[in-house]
């Protein structure tokens, strides 16, 4: 009796394999998603909003690491960014039309590419869960935070929409590194959960891209080789 298995069985299994780890993912995807948003609202809930004054930004802040040996502080605070990653854009006019639009699309972008199968071993698919996590996590950001700004309740509803922000809270600064634009240190700009996550899903997409190609190559030259062996 052969131990090999039909076609339409190693199919079956294939199909299982990959609806139990689209099911992992997904998972995942709210997991992170959840994670975020929860931080998120902890500090919006315990924070004070950033207050604007003419001597500058004043912004509540609780040290979780002073001084570590010099190397780095460990801050969290509030901070309302309009821009994308790491403030970028943060503050610009256009800012809250244009990072509204670009998540929607990046999104629907992503789940087109997954379907097609696009991303074809599990780094990949999971460099695609923590950027979905993370892209998901700020623009619900960007959809509800304008709406708990103080005041908001006496403007209409595109307004609140167009005041939407993603709220940052992780703080780190590098005493050590310093420069012209730094004397004191370099700062990194705060960030969250989400932006966490896409910059995960960056290394993992490079890193299992240069892995695939590795593999298609390596495979290229195997097909070139068994019929000059054969």
């Amino acid at each position: 009796m052969s131990d090999q298995q039909s076609p339409e069985m190693q199919d079956l299994q294939k199909k299982g394999r990959c609806q139990s780890l689209t099911k992992g993912l997904v998972i995942l995807v709210a997991v992170l998603y959840l994670l975020d948003q929860a931080t998120k609202w902890w500090i919006v809930f315990d924070f004070k909003e950033p207050l604007s004054t003419p001597a500058g930004l004043v912004i509540e802040q609780v040290p979780v690491v002073s001084d570590f040996f010099g190397l780095f502080s460990f801050n969290i605070i509030r901070v309302h960014n309009t821009g994308v990653a790491f403030g970028m854009g943060n503050g610009t006019v256009w800012s809250s039309y244009v990072f509204l639009l670009i998540p929607i699309v990046a999104l629907i972008g992503l789940f087109w590419l997954f379907r097609r199968g696009f991303f074809e071993t599990k780094l990949l698919r999971l460099a695609w869960a923590f950027i979905t996590a993370g892209i998901l996590g700020n623009l619900t950001d960007r959809l509800t935070q304008g709406f708990f700004l103080d005041g908001s309740e006496q403007l209409p509803f595109w307004q609140n929409l167009m005041n939407g922000y993603v709220v940052d809270f992780l703080d780190v600064s590098f005493p050590w590194i310093k420069g012209e634009s730094w004397p004191n240190g370099y700062h990194w700009p705060a960030f969250n959960v989400a932006d966490a996550c896409i910059c995960t899903a960056a290394g993992l997409f490079l890193i299992g891209s240069l892995i695939l190609d590795v593999r298609k190559k390596r495979e290229k030259e195997e097909a070139v080789r068994l019929p000059e062996e054969s």
